[in-house]
């Protein structure tokens, strides 16, 4: 069905076969230089669903950030019908100092719905939720682990979610985790909008990975192929497994302070006393070896090469459920 409706974003209409670029200024720079945070948008003519990819909402997630880059580079954000709307950065003020928070402190994932009148992190809230989600039926959100630990590339769903485990199944990543939803989180409040939306994590932070970026910018293609937007000269690629569906996990903490040697199980399946680190000091004095508690996926490794005791190390499965 031709569709004629435009649609307003941040007071720029843009028309059934429209692509555009709109630029989201809320603040300048320190330096009154001007903060612009990019918003791509790409419509057909034919009526369908609107699609939102983001990325950057901590700004040290770079994985995240070139996930969604791709998406725009090879022009998978022009669909077939229905409109995708693409935000690379979010958090173009973290991005640009390389930190995980907006510059007054506020964990910009922790403050929604925001406030027209609150705090920086806040406002930004706020206008993401009034200007940009009421208009989004579906949205992927590119996330990378943060604190130098690394995710495996994975979905996280709310439990008891029957279409959005639908979409994950689509999705495929290599792994799906059931996870409540955050108070003050852009999940939680997006779902509240009734848009229906996975949160993607993989990487680790001020990091770009090609094998995570290859799952998150296929996965988004399986999306888009579901909901018939992808257009015909993508081909779509099917991994010979399902996504592994994990109910509940554990974090592994160090039981010393010292120099963490990981030995690369990320993703793999380990047996119960598998050895997944050594931890030693820096004068040759001790070597303790960190072993697996129990049977089940490496889902999260951290990469840090000093540790603190208590520190989470691992982040490992604990119940595995089919489908």
């Amino acid at each position: 069905m031709k569709n004629t409706k435009a649609i307003s974003i941040l007071g720029e209409s843009i028309l059934p076969g429209e692509s555009k670029t709109i630029d989201m200024e809320i603040a300048k720079l320190h330096n009154t230089a001007k903060l612009k945070i990019p918003i791509i948008v790409c419509r057909s003519k034919i009526e369908g669903p609107v699609v939102l990819f983001s990325a950057g909402i901590h700004g040290d997630e770079i994985n995240g950030v070139e996930i969604v880059r791709q998406i725009i580079a090879k022009k998978i954000n022009r669909p077939k019908k229905g409109t995708i709307i693409c935000i690379p950065i979010i958090n173009m003020f973290g991005f640009i100092n390389m930190s995980r928070q907006f510059p007054d402190g506020r964990d910009l994932n922790r403050v929604f719905p925001g406030s027209k009148k609150g705090s920086l992190a806040g406002r930004f809230a706020y206008h993401i939720l009034t200007e940009i989600m009421p208009l989004v039926d579906y949205a992927v959100d590119f996330h990378a682990g943060g604190a130098s630990r690394f995710n495996a590339p994975q979905i996280r769903l709310a439990p008891n979610s029957p279409e959005l485990k639908q979409l994950a199944d689509v999705f495929n990543a290599p792994f799906t985790l059931f996870s409540k939803n955050i108070a003050g989180s852009f999940r939680n409040a997006s779902q509240k909008l009734n848009v229906k939306i996975l949160l993607f994590e993989g990487g680790k932070s001020l990091d770009i990975n090609d094998s995570v970026a290859n799952a998150g910018v296929a996965g988004a293609k399986r999306f888009l192929s579901h909901l018939n937007m992808l257009d015909s000269r993508h081909i779509v690629e099917q991994p010979e497994e399902q996504t592994i569906y994990i109910e509940k996990s554990t974090w592994i903490r160090a039981k010393y302070s010292g120099l963490l040697h990981d030995h690369n199980t990320i993703g793999a399946f380990v047996k119960k006393g598998t050895v997944l680190a050594t931890i030693t000091d820096p004068f040759g004095k001790f070597e303790h070896i960190v072993k697996a508690p129990n049977d089940g996926y490496i889902i999260n490794a951290n990469h840090s090469p000093i540790i603190y005791q208590g520190d989470a190390i691992y982040h490992i499965s604990k119940t595995i459920l089919n489908g």
